[in-house]
């Protein structure tokens, strides 16, 4: 991915020198809680020490120390938000009419608030629609990479696109229709359509790539494989089978590998909006 040296985005709050508290995971529609919860809460496993990372933890107050990978990251992190707005304002202004308002990338270290709960490390990045930001804790690359198999600038930069396709769910009004139906269901029926989110966010990231490929000449050979194939290692049945489960549909959240690769695949193929209706289908 072409990301060195291009521009980045305004709308990034950098919270890493900041010493923070809290344990637990926040937020609706995170990327984070399908690589972590989605396990730890199905099967009684918690997700700080399914990933090994609990010992990196910040929980305490106090400053943190900003290494030279770390603002790296923040670069990349804010080069590629700067990507999804471009594009997503072309997006809504020729497709819908209307206007894109930006989400906000908040960056922290170890563990900072949210209104949607206290985030940290271990939850992984996560889209809080109440103050209509985006949490990511940049060492979820490297969890990415060493413990999820997910390695790649593509495959980090489709970890960004994935929460801001949450905020444009948002902007649209899907999310907030279709969480507060899942309060009047069942717990099956609401993960059922927990899943119809993820999979559209994921159709929505699949736009994304494409318009990168096409209007910002910005990917690079091996570059969609790298995503589609984050799509492959955070799937429901991949995840549950890795942890040592048998999948367990009924408790899936977000979606299996084979459904997230071709939902983001027809985003890609199609670059349309209303070709990525996960409410409206009998085949997701």
């Amino acid at each position: 991915m072409k990301w060195q040296g291009r521009r980045g985005s305004r709308n990034i709050e950098d919270r890493r020198r900041r010493g923070g508290g809290g344990k637990a995971a926040g937020g609706i529609g995170g990327f984070g809680l399908i690589a972590v919860l989605a396990i730890g809460y199905f099967m009684g496993v918690d997700p700080a020490t399914l990933l090994n990372i609990a010992g990196g933890q910040n929980t305490g107050g106090g400053s943190v120390e900003i290494t030279e990978a770390d603002k790296q990251a923040g670069q990349f992190v804010s080069v590629t938000l700067a990507d999804t707005e471009t594009i997503w304002t072309e997006i809504f202004e020729n497709q819908l009419g209307r206007r894109y308002n930006p989400a906000t990338l908040v960056l922290f270290k170890g563990s900072t608030q949210s209104p949607c709960g206290a985030a940290s490390g271990a939850s992984g990045p996560f889209y809080c629609p109440a103050d209509k930001k985006a949490y990511l804790d940049t060492d979820f690359f490297v969890t990415m990479s060493r413990q999820l198999g997910a390695s790649g600038d593509f495959a980090a930069a489709y970890v960004v696109a994935h929460e801001i396709a949450h905020h444009v769910q948002n902007e649209l009004g899907t999310l907030g229709q279709a969480n507060r139906a899942r309060q009047r269901m069942s717990q099956t029926d609401s993960n059922r359509v927990s899943v119809m989110i993820e999979l559209q966010a994921d159709c929505y990231s699949g736009i994304w790539a494409r318009y990168a490929q096409e209007r910002l000449k910005t990917l690079e050979r091996g570059d969609l494989k790298e995503a589609i194939n984050a799509a492959k290692q955070i799937g429901d049945d991949t995840l549950q089978r890795n942890a040592g489960q048998r999948p367990n549909p009924h408790t899936f959240t977000h979606g299996t590998s084979a459904q997230r690769q071709k939902w983001f695949q027809r985003g890609f193929n199609t670059a349309r909006i209303d070709q990525c209706d996960t409410f409206n289908t009998e085949n997701l």
